[in-house]
């Protein structure tokens, strides 16, 4: 194992109008045990006092970037782009990190580790990696979380690209599976490492999150009949 400060982590997090929940994420940070990460909030032109909140923060190694985007996956790329970290994190404006998430994540990283996902906390219940497989769970199959529970080498993008504009919800399980599928090593970790919020898009809007998965699906698994099948079954099942 590599001594654990070899390699900088960056947390990125997409936010618009947050002041109602990014001063918890804040105090996640700033509770870590290791504090030797940069954090990226990449802000789209912010109404409300989100950014104003942000400029207060002087004990943290923060790097703001504020201007419109076309989306969370739009502004992600930016992040992405614009962090020095050999890893990234992305978090959420509602989420928050235990404070030993960046310590355990870093512990985890070995030679030649590309990604390391954690256990984490979501709608009351620890979310782990489920072995079903992939063509029923999609990204799960490999990750807990993209926020907050995946860990990310930053050169993937270089051989996989960025997050897809084409997937407003989803862009992140169409690059995390064809990282999996392609034969990234990725690392689990049984360690409990945040708190996942519950206000962002792919919560709210069910039906598009589910539409999206499907479209995901059909891009990476073989049997696209079944994926048609499984999406009827879920769709009639949010619908009632």
């Amino acid at each position: 194992m590599l001594k654990n400060n070899k390699y900088k982590i960056s947390i990125i997090t997409a936010a618009y109008n947050a002041e109602s929940c990014i001063q918890n994420l804040i105090e996640s940070l700033r509770t870590q045990h290791d504090k030797d990460f940069e954090w990226v909030v990449v802000d789209g032109a912010s109404t409300d006092k989100t950014l104003e909140i942000l400029n207060e923060v002087k004990d943290l190694n923060i790097k703001i970037i504020s201007e419109p985007d076309f989306g969370i996956y739009d502004a992600l790329n930016k992040g992405i782009k614009a962090c020095s970290g050999e890893y990234y994190l992305v978090a959420g404006a509602d989420d928050v990190f235990f404070e030993n998430a960046v310590k355990d994540y870093k512990r985890a990283i070995e030679i030649d580790t590309d990604m390391v996902t954690a256990n984490i906390k979501m709608n009351g219940k620890i979310s782990k990696v489920d072995k079903k497989p992939s063509w029923l769970v999609g990204q799960f199959h490999w990750v807990t979380s993209h926020a907050l529970g995946l860990l990310i080498k930053k050169k993937l993008h270089d051989q996989f690209g960025y997050y897809s504009k084409n997937f407003p919800i989803a862009a992140d399980q169409l690059f995390i599976k064809k990282c999996c599928q392609n034969g990234v090593n990725i690392k689990y970790i049984n360690n409990l490492v945040g708190e996942f919020g519950m206000s962002g898009v792919s919560s709210e809007d069910q039906i598009g999150t589910c539409t999206e998965f499907f479209r995901v699906q059909l891009l990476t698994e073989r049997n696209k009949w079944l994926q048609v099948i499984l999406f009827l079954l879920k769709l009639c099942k949010r619908l009632v």
